[in-house]
């Protein structure tokens, strides 16, 4: 029905930047919200950055305000998350998700790593 997939996880170095991209795929009427989570080893899951477009409105942790940046391209069904200052904290494997606006959000991709490390 959904199908979500991230890309552009990597190895990066303290201070780096990247860039998560997350295409939908297949038919969903109510993609209300998206948002970008992730869970480190020994963590728990972590709502990162989520956007509620119709609010125009997007959220951040607290541990990411200032760094990191959620897009979105509604004519390519693409939602972004722009990661700078990255620190080694950040590492952890990160999922996009969407669906009707809620915590945890429905639809889920397979996820993308990303490890910060000197």
């Amino acid at each position: 029905q959904v199908q979500l997939v991230e890309s552009g996880g990597g190895l990066v170095q303290p201070g780096g930047s990247l860039r998560l991209s997350c295409v939908a795929s297949g038919t969903i009427f109510e993609i209300n919200a998206m948002g970008w989570y992730r869970q480190a080893p020994g963590k728990e899951r972590e709502l990162v950055a989520g956007i509620i477009p119709r609010a125009r409105n997007a959220m951040y942790a607290d541990s990411v305000k200032g760094r990191f940046t959620i897009s979105r391209d509604n004519a390519k069904n693409i939602v972004y998350l722009q990661m700078n200052s990255l620190k080694p904290e950040d590492t952890a494997i990160y999922y996009c998700a969407v669906g009707p606006a809620s915590n945890p959000l429905k639809y889920w991709g397979q996820g993308t790593q990303v490890t910060v490390s000197s």
